[in-house]
């Protein structure tokens, strides 16, 4: 095969992770219904970890750059516990959007990000009215038909700006991770390794915030106070053993479906970003957040609104801007 035959079909594949994370905010909210917001992400990862493992085996460990291993896979655990941070944060539904909002950067800093190390005379130039007209698409098509209230966000920001600082932050995060770091790899794929590290930063999450729910340290002090953070640890491990129990065979069929969805989406895109066109994936991000209201409105059996059509509309608008401009 040609070597840009190759790079055109690593693109394909890379491609093929946009429509698999597709299916991730709707499956995610089906396994949050039935485990639990802080529960469902660490049970997913654990799961996808253990799939990948299977299917995806990473080679051998001395083959890595060391770099590449602490930075790519110090971004990754970072995204995702950021992202999972920020959701947990969020103080209503309406932040809850806001931050999704703003995780939804990522398309727009990964386009400009690939644009400024191409080394292309003007490529960041180009690639600006593209993504500021993608972007405005995202913002009306996940914004629905409320659309977003400024002024009510920018209250919401300062009266709780952790969240959405981590939601920025692992929007960043994400777009070095995706341009920068290929780099470094020496075409070698992390993705197998990096996803136990990112379930045990959700089960550090889930446990920290379930304990300081629970209150099992805050109770007295001294030796009352060891024998209350045991009694809110036992409280924590019954309450963990309670959910899984509880839950049923459809529910960890979701569970399965979307650790695979999740896994396979990082495969792809991991083998994407070594072996194919970074700009061309980067221009083709722009579609997960729309792919993602949509296949969330099937799953939870939502209807689009017209705001998403048209936010759409302009999300393709500006993808082809920036395309016509990665030809240039």
């Amino acid at each position: 095969m040609k070597k840009t035959d190759a790079s055109a079909a690593a693109t394909a594949i890379g491609m093929m992770a946009i429509l698999l994370w597709s299916l991730m905010m709707g499956l995610v909210r089906l396994v949050s219904e039935a485990f639990g917001a802080t529960l469902g992400p660490p049970l997913i990862y654990t799961c996808g970890a253990i799939l990948l493992l299977i299917f995806h085996r990473p080679a051998p460990l001395k083959q890595a750059p060391l770099k590449y291993l602490l930075v790519g896979g110090g971004l990754v655990v970072f995204y995702e516990s950021a992202i999972s941070l920020s959701i947990g944060l969020a103080a209503s539904s309406a932040q809850s959007v806001e931050i999704s909002l703003v995780n939804y950067l990522w398309p727009t800093l990964m386009v400009l990000l690939a644009a400024a190390v191409s080394h292309r005379k003007h490529a960041v130039g180009y690639a600006i009215p593209g993504a500021i007209v993608a972007t405005a698409g995202v913002i009306i098509s996940v914004g629905g038909n409320s659309g977003l209230d400024w002024h009510a966000a920018a209250h919401n920001i300062a009266s709780n700006p952790l969240p959405y600082a981590l939601a920025l932050a692992g929007a960043v995060a994400w777009a070095v991770y995706a341009v920068v770091t290929p780099s470094m790899a020496n075409g070698y794929d992390g993705t197998s390794v990096f996803f136990p590290f990112v379930a045990l930063a959700l089960w550090i999450i889930h446990f920290v915030t379930d304990t300081g729910m629970t209150g099992g340290g805050s109770a007295s002090t001294g030796g009352g106070a060891g024998d209350a953070g045991i009694r809110g640890i036992g409280a924590v491990m019954g309450n963990l053993i309670g959910q899984l129990t509880a839950a049923s065979w459809i529910d960890w069929l979701i569970v399965v479906l979307t650790a695979a969805s999740i896994a396979g989406g990082y495969a792809c895109w991991g083998y994407g970003i070594l072996h194919g066109s970074m700009e061309t994936m980067a221009v083709a991000s722009y579609a997960t957040p729309l792919l993602s209201v949509a296949a969330s409105a099937v799953l939870l059996h939502v209807s689009l609104s017209v705001p998403f059509w048209v936010g759409a509309l302009l999300v393709v608008a500006g993808s082809i801007v920036n395309w016509l401009f990665q030809k240039r």
